[in-house]
């Protein structure tokens, strides 16, 4: 059970009776004990996962330039790099 929290904030929002009516219906149908509590908790949960999507797309973009610059970029191989591939090199011949 989620702890009370000081709720000092209020939203206000106008909606078609058809829009109540199916709120109505699918808080009853949900189990939440208030109207506001089953509204909190399904904006709440939809909020959520358009952040965490957002984030993966976001980290996503970040991977693949990343990625891209790794491969594609014009830097040169570092000391342990080279080193290492004269390692390679000479156990493999």
């Amino acid at each position: 059970m989620e702890a009370q929290l000081s709720k000092d904030e209020r939203i206000e929002l106008r909606v078609s009776s058809t829009d109540k009516k199916i709120f109505r219906r699918a808080q009853k149908l949900s189990g939440d004990k208030s109207f506001s509590s089953f509204i909190v908790r399904i904006v709440k949960q939809q909020a959520e996962e358009i952040v965490a999507k957002n984030d993966r797309i976001i980290a996503t973009e970040k991977d693949r330039e990343v990625f891209f610059d790794a491969v594609f970029g014009n830097t040169k191989p570092n000391q342990n790099l080279v080193e290492a591939a004269k390692r390679y090199k000479s156990k493999k011949s």
